[in-house]
């Protein structure tokens, strides 16, 4: 008997034992994930890929949800032919607690320092 190949469809995501901080933190360590991060924080829902105006190309905004998706900051799953985007909260305030609050704080607060606003 032969198992079939995983769908191409289907994104590996690492389970929340395997989430590692360090991973967490270089993933949030860039500018463009936090940002992706922080509007995926004040959403109500997932959002799609192509919700996100990033000033960056396509292919190195793929690259940034990647980063963020396997080292368990978001979780992605295809619906029809978008790519829907949703926070890990749960598990990342289990393993962390405060952390994500702590440094959505911390960069709203950069932004405002940097913008004057």
């Amino acid at each position: 008997m032969t198992t079939a190949p995983p769908s191409p469809r289907v994104l590996p995501h690492p389970a929340r034992d395997e989430i590692r901080l360090e991973s967490v933190l270089h993933a949030l360590s860039d500018p463009v994930r936090m940002r992706i991060v922080s509007e995926l924080a004040d959403a109500e829902a997932a959002l799609s890929c192509s919700r996100f105006d990033l000033p960056v190309t396509k292919s190195t905004s793929t690259h940034h949800f990647r980063v963020l998706r396997e080292s368990g900051v978001i979780q992605q799953a295809y619906e029809g032919t978008a790519k829907m985007n949703g926070l890990r909260r749960e598990d990342l305030d289990a393993l962390f607690p405060g952390l994500l609050d702590a440094l959505l704080t911390a960069a709203r607060r950069q932004t405002v320092r940097d913008t004057g606003a």
